[in-house]
């Protein structure tokens, strides 16, 4: 079912498309009023909203690099990103570090959000 398949996202106009595609010809009202019956509703975009505040008079720490990205050996430069994603079982939080000279170098650490176990 496209409802569950898109993670309750497709409203009626596009539920409408897909079934066209399946060969499955149906109105929109029609289809609103089913999904009303089956109280199938659609998940809301939420606004971003920002979590950092750059208005602070914390210490900042240096930018040691000033963008210049060119070791001349191993372990001289590496870079990490962390991010959240959003998954069904709540989130998870996604790590990448890497050493700047290979290219192709990637390490990644994934787990439950705040979960002490994940860095293992």
């Amino acid at each position: 079912m496209a409802h569950i398949r898109t993670r309750e996202t497709y409203g009626t106009r596009r539920l409408q498309t897909e079934l066209a595609e399946n060969g499955i010809i149906v109105g929109r009202d029609r289809l609103a009023r089913l999904r009303k019956e089956l109280r199938l509703r659609c998940k809301q975009k939420r606004k971003f909203r920002a979590t950092t505040n750059p208005n602070h008079n914390l210490p900042v720490a240096p930018n040691l690099l000033n963008q210049t990205f060119a070791p001349t050996a191993p372990n001289q430069v590496w870079v990490a990103d962390l991010t959240y994603v959003a998954t069904q079982e709540g989130w998870l939080y996604l790590a990448g570090i890497k050493d700047v000279l290979y290219v192709r170098n990637c390490r990644l650490r994934h787990g439950r959000a705040h979960d002490k176990r994940a860095d293992r």
